[in-house]
């Protein structure tokens, strides 16, 4: 499991499929989230702008799974 750090207190999911590789822009947030399953902490979600916050677990299909983390 990759780790994704941010600074602020949370992270949108549109920008965290950019931080952690799985789109190479932001414009292709909506696109990717149609054709691939998005899995946060075990749950199904297709929203861009849903708030992901340290300690939540991703799993992007073909991409990997991934750990919010606070950055200290």
């Amino acid at each position: 499991m990759k780790s994704i750090d941010i600074r602020d207190a949370y992270i949108t999911l549109g920008q965290f499929l950019k931080l952690a590789d799985c789109i190479s822009t932001g414009g292709e947030a909506k696109f990717f989230l149609q054709e691939n399953v998005v899995m946060i902490n075990g749950d199904p979600d297709n929203r861009r702008g849903r708030k992901l916050v340290p300690g939540d677990r991703i799993e992007v299909e073909g991409c990997g799974a991934f750990e919010v983390r606070q950055q200290t």
